[in-house]
């Protein structure tokens, strides 16, 4: 007997469909066809154990199960589910008229318990698309797709609670994961986000808090200089606190991400707030990039920040290859990850924000502490090329706050009333955008720099003399642009000035060669 029933697999953010082909014939032994990897063969063994001790008997016959199309690479244990259940119809032990149904995935344990999988959001994405009449999967990773109820939804604990929803005898409302108790406790008003850190709780930076502001208004790249303590990853783990709230576009999109990196288990529905990524300054180019062996590619860190920020603390001690990888995505806004059996785009739209000390003793700038010479200054900053620091909108020095100004500093602004008005600038770029195809001013190309920020001839006469005098790249001086479109929307102003363009150029310093001379 034939029986059909459906997977998925993920290429890229989005899944494609995995049909299950279980026949049961004359012979003996067990057949796994399909380009299956090491992890979908051994599924066999843990499947038919899980099924045996659930009280189901496996034929003495010759069971042969396709996985189609045969000329994809198959990977992963998401298997196990589709293809215990294909086994359970085929052999006539039950009858599950829904089998072709429902798209199903999850990793069966010995006992029959059924584990978490990766890929669920994309997985239940797919089954809308292809008109299932809903998914089934482990209870955790149903958590992702909660929001997507379009189609049923159903959080399984066993094998058991998959054939009772395929028979269609009885009420299987209890299954569905918005009646789980896993997921009217993550709904609860208990459950809060984690805290962020408040700009009101840094003492002085105000030139830096502005460099911020201006970052999260236009989605800008930023780098903070300065000596240890001066307040970097302070003041980057406030940025995140004045970013506007995710569209639910952007929110799918980082989602699925989460999802496909097997991050998004026990997370009720879609991602409401912008991802924060810190990787230590050590990790490998895989780690940052992305990648994997053979067609199992999962997202770096560039991807995993979609729609958020990518703080790099002491950017200047990274590997020169990581830094330099980062040149395509920054401008792409895309990471395209090769391999000899695969090849895989992931979105990687982020704001790059870095960290760095000024020196190699961290001390340069203040008084009787620094103790490198000038080639040794100039040697650290120089692991940061030209052409990285040209990707990178705004530069920003931190300084140490002296002891004085802690003790006597009247309470700083809150975060709450920067991020209003970095919520009016993006309002203002979005209404703007609304038939570009782009959500902020850093994500302009050149041609819509021409169209959307005309300079008046003032404007391009300064522009001109700073390019001469800072002696910028030409990417630098669509980048002194985008900034000055930023600053004139916090503003307010229709139009580009020459008090905007002169603020953003001075967020260039280290292009000038003698600034740590």
């Amino acid at each position: 007997m034939l029986t059909r029933t459906y997977s998925a697999k993920c290429v890229g953010i989005d899944a494609v469909k995995v049909t299950v082909e279980i026949n049961v014939g004359k012979g003996i032994g067990i057949h796994l066809v399909g380009l299956a990897d090491a992890a979908v063969k051994e599924s066999l063994l843990r499947t038919m154990t899980a099924m045996q001790a659930l009280g189901y008997h496996i034929p003495g016959k010759r069971i042969v199960i396709n996985l189609a199309p045969a000329d994809m690479h198959k990977s992963g244990s998401g298997y196990d589910l589709p293809i215990a259940a294909g086994i359970i119809a085929a052999t006539e032990q039950k009858a599950l008229p829904l089998a072709e149904r429902y798209l199903m995935s999850g990793e069966l344990g010995l006992d029959g318990s059924v584990r978490a999988i990766s890929g669920a959001l994309p997985f239940a994405e797919l089954a809308e698309k292809e008109d299932f009449d809903g998914i089934i999967l482990p209870v955790s990773s149903a958590l992702e797709a909660a929001e997507l109820n379009n189609k049923s939804v159903y959080g399984v604990r066993n094998l058991q609670d998959v054939v009772r929803i395929l028979e269609d005898i009885e009420d299987r409302s209890d299954l569905l994961v918005w009646n789980s108790a896993e997921y009217k406790r993550i709904i609860s008003p208990v459950w809060k986000s984690e805290p962020v850190m408040d700009f009101a709780d840094i003492v002085g930076q105000e030139g830096a808090k502005r460099g911020m502001e201006i970052a999260a208004s236009g989605g800008h790249n930023i780098i903070m200089v300065g000596p240890p303590g001066s307040g970097k990853s302070s003041l980057a783990k406030a940025l995140a606190g004045i970013l506007p709230p995710m569209t639910r576009e952007e929110s799918l999109v980082t989602s699925k991400i989460f999802s496909i990196a097997g991050k998004g288990s026990m997370r009720y529905g879609l991602m409401d707030r912008r991802p924060f990524r810190a990787p230590h300054y050590s990790a490998s180019l895989a780690a940052i990039i992305g990648g994997g062996a053979g067609d199992g590619i999962i997202p770096g860190e560039i991807s995993l920040a979609q729609n958020g920020v990518l703080f790099l603390d002491e950017m200047s001690l990274m590997p020169k290859s990581v830094i330099e990888a980062l040149r395509g995505p920054i401008e792409d806004r895309r990471v395209v990850i090769s391999r000899l059996k695969a090849k895989v785009e992931y979105p990687a739209s982020f704001m790059l924000v870095a960290a760095s000390n000024p020196c190699p003793c961290g001390y340069y700038g203040v008084p009787d502490r620094c103790t490198c010479s000038v080639t040794q200054r100039l040697n650290y900053m120089a692991r940061l090329s030209g052409p990285i620091m040209d990707r990178i909108d705004l530069q920003v020095t931190v300084a140490p706050v002296p002891g004085h100004a802690i003790l006597g500093a009247p309470k700083a602004e809150p975060s709450a009333a920067v991020a209003a008005r970095v919520l009016r600038a993006r309002e203002i770029q979005r209404q703007r955008f609304k038939d570009a195809g782009i959500q902020t001013n850093a994500e302009m190309t050149n041609k819509l720099i021409e169209r959307f920020c005309p300079l008046s001839q003032d404007c391009q006469e300064v522009l001109v003399k700073l390019m001469d005098k800072l002696g910028l790249s030409m990417r630098a001086y669509f980048r002194i642009i985008r900034v000055a479109r930023t600053i004139a929307d916090l503003a307010g102003a229709p139009a580009i000035t020459v008090p905007h363009l002169t603020e953003a150029a001075g967020y260039r310093f280290l292009d000038r060669m003698n600034i740590l001379k």
